[in-house]
């Protein structure tokens, strides 16, 4: 599978909010951080936490795919994420970093 093909089927997992399946793409030590920031987010165990919640609070969350880039072990994906239908959404790029087949490190820009 290539590496374009694992970040969107993680994005599906994302909209279906499906946590399972989306674990299955990242990195058991995998973190998350802001860009140029230290981790926030340490592990697909607390990942996996952090997604439960927030799709418990936010039911309709999804995220629209505006564009993706693919630069060596890197998939650069910019978002828009809606809350729920009343909410503004607002912009993200996800910088997915790759260590073979899994997601190791997602950097995030929020605009």
């Amino acid at each position: 599978m290539s590496l374009e093909a694992i970040a969107q089927a993680q994005l599906d997992a994302y909209n279906a909010q499906d946590v399972d399946a989306l674990c299955r793409h990242f990195a058991e030590d995998m973190v998350v951080a802001d860009l140029n920031a230290e981790p926030n987010l340490h592990g697909v165990a607390a990942f996996r936490e952090r997604h439960v919640g927030l799709f418990a609070q936010f039911p309709q969350n999804r995220a629209e795919l505006l564009s993706r880039v693919v630069i060596g072990n890197r998939v650069i994906d910019h978002e828009r994420v809606f809350r729920s239908p009343d909410a503004t959404p607002f912009e993200v790029a996800a910088i997915y970093t790759f260590a073979g087949d899994k997601i190791a490190r997602v950097d995030f820009v929020k605009a």
